[in-house]
């Protein structure tokens, strides 16, 4: 029976060391609530660190059989691991990147290693779990190498990925060092999923211009398969708190508290202790309040509470000096013997105390200067079962992108916040009711649990809309079968794409000629009788004629206008006109010259407008603009646009790679075909194929006629390898080379 895998660094639970041996305590956080109802379910697994250096082989005996009672299997972290992993490149490199942090990151190559081989270790727990049909649902910045990892083991696995923290825009993330590493192998997934769209429009950005892959409606082409790419904004689990901060316990606090501070109204402030949570910026926000509306002295009160975090860490202990001196001279500016402005707490608090609080305070100010989502602010609003109160958000926490009814801040511009403050303290109630009512029903209805079920159906969509739309891989029973048939074929066919699936992509189209390895494969190929090997470009003959014009080979020139069998003079596919190229250039030229990189390619009877060497993004916005403007132009006409990779053409209708391919296709062709290309140009060629042939799509991921897919040029080649090798065991069977085109 399939199950569910989740795998995120730390475990739900947390393992701590006290005197009396080891103890187990739940996590309170919003993911292991939303994902307890599935881990917990049928014979699901949560996979992760349970907090603890653990290197007595007994002690992790135990701490495994007690997490096994709750379905969960714990990972174990050396403490050089822990250090140069988790506090290292985790915490020290892709935190302050991933938050616009830059100044404070380093780049260490220990740091890396550790990052790779830890998460090289989780990938052996999880495999160790995993069945070929289970479903792994791997979290956040700690393992973005796991899903690519998982997924070279297992190829047909059903694999998704969320990241919690914010994914920065493309233009910071190639500060890293390894960002191409680490954007493959968060695509190593079916489904990556992020807080916000604007996470998901950088991931999409940083993948176009790092990686060169084409992207449409959240859809990456990848070289084996295609990636969905969506926003799921996570919730929080609002009855628990809706219902707790309803609770006697919590009215009991709040009576208590509604005593300490004798009438004062007041303003909450929680957050951990991080540099992305704009913790001092607030600090300044409500001294500019009481600077700028003097009636405010004395009235109201800033309840700060800071839970510890990293206070070893050089950037987090400034930071905590920073706001003990902030509070401190606000304090002693501005206080009273009867009123303090600021009560700063350096602790968490208790659940029942929490939600106390949050329904207690009249303003929740919430202003990180980047944060992923912030369920802060959602907590506050399911707390307040009175509908009092004013939540004040920053526009740069993922939250803000939903809550559009709570009062958005920038949270460095602190004369403007202190504003928003007065304006809070003086909204109207009904405002303020109308404003919460409205917050509430959506924190209400996109709750955790509705997160994941939304994103476990996704996933499993994706999987399908793979298996439907992609083609299948060349395994190594199929690779068999196709060499056996090859092998026992008097006469065999080899139609042959040329770039992209021959030879790589290079930025200069005149830069992609043959190899070494490359040309000592064809002339192995073109040696033997048996077999008829015919290359399809888009080149131009002179440049084949050089290139390749010394082997036993047929071509197929320009995508189907020149043809040439081997030994014989080259010849038009059917009489055409060239002179329409002149009302074209133009349009063509202007395009140029408004994407800096492009370029035009002119040959025989064709023109074509290149831009793999300009910027990824701008090329593919000017490549629709233009592709829709030359649709126009070609209509009622008997021109076409061919769409290539990183390439339009704009030939003669009719003439492509698959009508030139024809030409060869006769009844007495062969007995064995064989077709391999990479691109929609080459989807002419497997569909012109009669039913028993072969066609191999180069780089999967899209929808296409042919039967099976290879991942890239080097699969492509050692599959032709494959094919020379089966010749020595060979049979000699004569051959008649037919003639007829």
């Amino acid at each position: 029976m399939a199950r569910t895998i989740i795998v995120s660094n730390r475990l739900p639970t947390k393992v701590q060391r006290t005197d009396d041996g080891l103890t187990f305590q739940p996590s309170e956080g919003g993911l292991a609530t939303g994902l307890g109802s599935i881990y917990r379910a049928d014979d699901n697994i949560w996979v992760g660190w349970p907090g603890l250096f653990v290197d007595d082989p007994a002690e992790q005996q135990h701490v495994a059989d007690q997490l096994r009672n709750d379905s969960m299997a714990p990972v174990f972290l050396t403490e050089t691991e822990i250090r140069d992993f988790y506090e290292g490149f985790s915490n020290s490199t892709l935190w302050p990147i991933f938050h616009y942090f830059n100044e404070y990151a380093t780049f260490e190559e220990a740091h890396w290693e550790a990052y790779v081989a830890a998460n090289a270790k989780f990938c052996e727990a999880v495999l160790a779990l995993a069945g070929p049909d289970d479903t792994i649902w791997v979290h956040d910045y700690q393992l973005l190498l796991l899903p690519q990892m998982l997924r070279r083991a297992r190829p047909q696995a059903t694999i998704g990925f969320f990241l919690h923290i914010p994914f920065p825009s493309y233009e910071l993330l190639r500060v890293l060092p390894w960002s191409t590493e680490l954007l493959e192998g968060m695509l190593g997934a079916d489904l990556i999923g992020f807080h916000t769209f604007y996470y998901m429009r950088h991931f999409l950005s940083a993948v176009s211009n790092l990686l060169g892959l084409p992207n449409q409606n959240g859809q990456i082409e990848t070289p084996s398969r295609m990636v969905l790419v969506d926003a799921f904004p996570m919730g929080i689990d609002y009855e628990r708190y809706a219902t707790a901060a309803a609770s006697e316990a919590a009215l009991a606090h709040i009576q208590t508290f509604r005593e300490a501070v004798r009438g004062v109204r007041m303003i909450l402030s929680i957050d951990r202790l991080d540099y992305t949570k704009g913790i001092a910026q607030r600090l300044r926000a409500f001294e500019e309040l009481l600077k700028r509306y003097p009636a405010w002295r004395e009235q109201v009160s800033l309840l700060m509470l800071v839970v510890p975090s990293r206070d070893q860490v050089t950037q987090y202990q400034a930071l905590k000096v920073e706001v003990d001196e902030l509070v401190g001279r606000i304090n002693a500016q501005y206080g009273t013997i009867a009123w303090t402005p600021i009560l700063y707490f350096y602790r968490s608090l208790p659940f029942d105390q929490l939600v106390a609080l949050y329904r207690l305070a009249d303003v929740a100010l919430v202003t990180p200067v980047r944060d992923g989502m912030n369920l802060v602010a959602k907590e506050y609003i399911a707390c307040k079962a009175d509908q009092h109160g004013v939540l004040i958000l920053s526009e740069r926490a993922g939250a803000a992108q939903e809550l559009s009814d709570a009062l958005l801040i920038n949270p460095t511009a602190t004369s403007k916040v202190a504003d928003v403050l007065h304006q809070a303290l003086t909204m109207p109630e009904e405002e303020q009711k109308s404003r919460m009512s409205s917050l509430q029903a959506l924190v209400r209805q996109y709750d955790v649990f509705a997160w994941t079920e939304l994103f476990m159906n996704r996933l499993a969509y994706s999987k399908i809309k793979q298996l439907t739309l992609g083609t299948d891989a060349l395994n190594a029973e199929a690779s068999a079968q196709l060499r056996h048939d090859f092998q026992k074929a008097p006469q065999r066919l080899l139609l042959l794409d040329y770039g992209g699936t021959l030879v790589g992509f290079h930025n200069n189209p005149e830069h992609a000629k043959p190899d070494e390895e490359l040309l000592q494969l064809l002339r192995a190929l073109t040696a033997n009788s048996h077999n008829r090997v015919v290359i399809i470009s888009g080149h131009d003959r002179p440049t084949l004629e050089n290139w390749l014009g010394h082997l036993r080979l047929d071509f197929i020139a320009e995508h189907g206008v020149w043809l040439r069998r081997a030994g014989e003079e080259w010849h038009l596919f059917r009489p055409m006109e060239s002179a329409w190229k002149q009302g074209f250039r133009p349009l063509l030229e202007q395009y140029v010259s408004r994407t800096a990189g492009s370029f035009i390619e002119e040959k025989d009877y064709s023109l074509v407008w290149h831009y793999r060497r300009a910027d990824a993004a701008l090329g593919e916005v000017r490549s629709r603009e233009l592709l829709s403007h030359l649709n126009f132009m070609t209509s009622n006409t008997d021109l076409q646009v061919l769409e290539g990779n990183k390439a339009l053409e704009i030939k003669t209708i009719g003439v492509t790679k698959g009508t030139a391919a024809q030409r060869w296709l006769t009844p007495d062709t062969a007995d064995f075909i064989l077709a391999i290309g990479d691109d929609r140009t080459d989807e002419d060629i497997f569909r012109a194929l009669p039913s028993d042939a072969y066609s191999v799509k180069v780089g999967g991921g899209t929808h296409s006629a042919a039967r099976y897919s290879v991942g890239g040029v080097s699969d492509a080649r050692k599959l032709l390898a494959e094919l020379n090798e089966v010749e020595a065991n060979r049979p000699d069977v004569p051959v008649a080379q037919s003639t007829t085109m």
